[in-house]
């Protein structure tokens, strides 16, 4: 009996949708394709509004036009994403603050969980944040995820789009191997769309990651230091002329950053070697709980 009833009650919901479908004069499809074009055109914008915010801050006269023609953002128009740019504050004659931090889109982010977080090892927080390097007149985009304890680049990827697939998910799919103690572990980051749409959700929640994010623009401070620091203390002195080498170059900014670069805050030891003592300190711990357990 509950099958039929199911069944039918969905029929007649079925049937009224119909009805309503008719007399707007559209097909379901249709209205299911437009909306499905909406939700992608949505995350999107969601996706750029952090990069447009971080070009503003450092290039304060650059104009909305000329900033469309260097991120080329893909499935939107040029007088669209000027529009857009305008109605997230950014159009150059306003003389109020340009930085909108809003998010005007109905997206639930997720709350700051690392506020009064105490972090003693590695794998225990992750920070994350995605910039954008210049080539000649090309912005490409650069993905990094830090682990707080050690300062160790866990993961990053260099991209020419800034579509989840192409920035996090490749990014997380590398600190993941890197993850050897499998303990509570959060990943912290700003508002950006790569951070919360559902694909990336679903690679954190199965590798039982807690997601955190900003609530203001200075609590990621630690995932933008580290951006600087890969931009202007490397890949502009490796200077790459095109994607390719820009790959490259991360690619060996990286390696020499967590391997051969003393870090103050670690007493001038390397990231990657502050990151394997953690570990072997953990799993020397959980030893020696599971050998007294079995005493």
């Amino acid at each position: 009996m509950t099958v039929l009833w199911f069944w039918l009650n969905r029929k007649s919901h079925n049937h009224a949708l119909e009805k309503v479908y008719t007399a707007a004069g559209i097909r379901r499809q249709s209205f299911s394709d437009w909306l499905n074009h909406k939700m992608k055109q949505k995350d999107m914008y969601c996706q750029l509004l952090p990069l447009v915010r971080e070009i503003r801050k450092e290039h304060p006269g650059m104009s909305s036009k000329i900033m469309y023609g260097m991120i080329k953002p893909e499935g939107i128009g040029r007088d669209k994403f000027i529009a857009w740019c305008n109605d997230q504050g950014f159009k150059l004659e306003q003389k109020r603050n340009p930085i909108r931090t809003t998010n005007s889109y109905g997206v639930t982010k997720f709350t700051n969980k690392i506020k009064n977080l105490e972090v003693q090892r590695s794998n225990h927080l992750w920070v994350s944040d995605i910039t954008y390097y210049r080539i000649r007149e090309r912005f490409f985009y650069v993905t990094l995820i830090m682990d707080q304890y050690s300062k160790k680049i866990v993961g990053y990827n260099a991209s020419r789009s800034l579509a989840t697939t192409h920035t996090t998910m490749p990014s997380l799919k590398m600190a993941l191997k890197s993850n050897q103690i499998k303990d509570e572990l959060f990943l912290h980051s700003d508002g950006g769309g790569q951070y919360y749409c559902k694909e990336f959700i679903a690679m954190t929640k199965n590798a039982d990651i807690t997601n955190s994010m900003t609530e203001d623009l200075a609590e990621n401070n630690h995932a933008e230091r580290i951006n600087g620091t890969v931009k202007n203390q490397y890949l502009s002195y490796y200077m790459p002329t095109n994607f390719y080498q820009l790959k490259k170059e991360l690619e060996r900014t990286v390696r020499n950053y967590n391997i051969t670069r003393p870090h103050q805050s670690l007493g001038k030891q390397f990231p990657s070697t502050v990151h394997q003592l953690s570990i072997n300190k953990e799993r020397s711990n959980k030893s020696t709980i599971f050998t007294n357990n079995l005493q």
